[in-house]
Formats: structure tokens, sequence, C-alpha cells
């Protein structure tokens, strides 16, 4: 429990002494939690705002402003169909339906909110994520979970995209 609560301080004091400078190193941040009182998972992820709009434009052809003044709508629809066509949730097996709540900003990073409703129960959790891998072969994805208590975390890359857990 101390390595995670270590890890996550040191990964956001990363993150704030980035924004003085340009970041070059490519990691996105997932918290998924499972609120076994309200039967559903509670996922939180962390991405850098100027590597999102890059794969947004590359992705769909269309400058987005996320983060930014001029952000409209648009963007944000674009920025949800990104990510929920990137990361996805197998529970039990199932192919779940995540849905996007909302958003914030911290520095440069933007912190959306999703949560998967009617979970009763978890055996295996299966995380796929490809989020920014088409934008940089360097590119990690950092998952940390919380299930009945126990925490783990898998580490996914382009070579690894995706993992399965057993709470």
């Amino acid at each position: 429990m101390k390595k995670s609560i270590i890890n996550t301080v040191l990964f956001l004091s990363i993150i704030s002494l980035s924004s003085f400078a340009m970041h070059k190193f490519y990691v996105s941040i997932y918290q998924v939690n499972f609120n076994q009182k309200k039967q559903m998972l509670e996922i939180t992820s962390r991405i850098f705002i100027d590597d999102l709009n890059d794969v947004l434009k590359t992705k769909y052809n269309q400058k987005t402003h996320i983060g930014e003044a001029n952000e409209t709508p648009e963007d944000i629809v674009l920025m949800e169909k990104y990510i929920l066509n990137n990361f996805s949730l197998k529970i039990n097996g199932q192919q779940k339906r995540i849905n996007y709540l909302s958003k914030e900003l911290e520095g440069n990073v933007v912190i959306c909110y999703y949560n998967v409703k009617e979970i009763p129960k978890i055996k295996t959790l299966e995380i796929q994520n490809t989020t920014l891998l088409d934008l940089n072969s360097d590119q990690q994805n950092i998952i940390q979970t919380t299930i009945y208590g126990k925490k783990k975390s898998l580490l996914l890359t382009p070579d690894n995209v995706k993992g399965l857990l057993k709470p």
C-alpha cells in the first residue's frame, strides 16, 4: 500500500513539475475502483492535454482545443469518443459499457470521470487500453485498481495493450 501511495505522489509531482516545461515522457494513468455498495466501477483517467489534442487531430483530422479557452462541445464529444473507443473493460468475461460523466483540468492534465453500473460481483477484470498508443511508441498507460480493498496495477504499452486481474 505504501508503494502505491509513493508511486501516486511521485507521478503527481512529475505532472506538477512538467507544467513548467514540455514533458518528455508519455504516460497516462487510470484509477479503477470497485464500489461494492453501489455495485459500480468508478474510473478516473489522467491524460496530458497536449497529447490528447494531438491524437484527436491525427485521428479525426480536426484541431481540438481541450483545456483551452476556445474549447467547444464538439471537442468534448471527440475526446469522449476517442477515449471510449480505446479503453474497454470486460468483467467476468463480458464486455461492459463505460459511461463518460465529466472532466476537469489540473495544470496540463485533463482528468475524466467514468463509471460502469450494475456490477454485483467481480471475479475477473480484463482491461484493454490503447489510448495514445497510436501517437507515440513510448506511451505507457498505467492502470491502478482497487477491488475488494485489494490494490493491483497494470502497465500497458504498445507491446502489451491488455491485462487480466483476478481480485
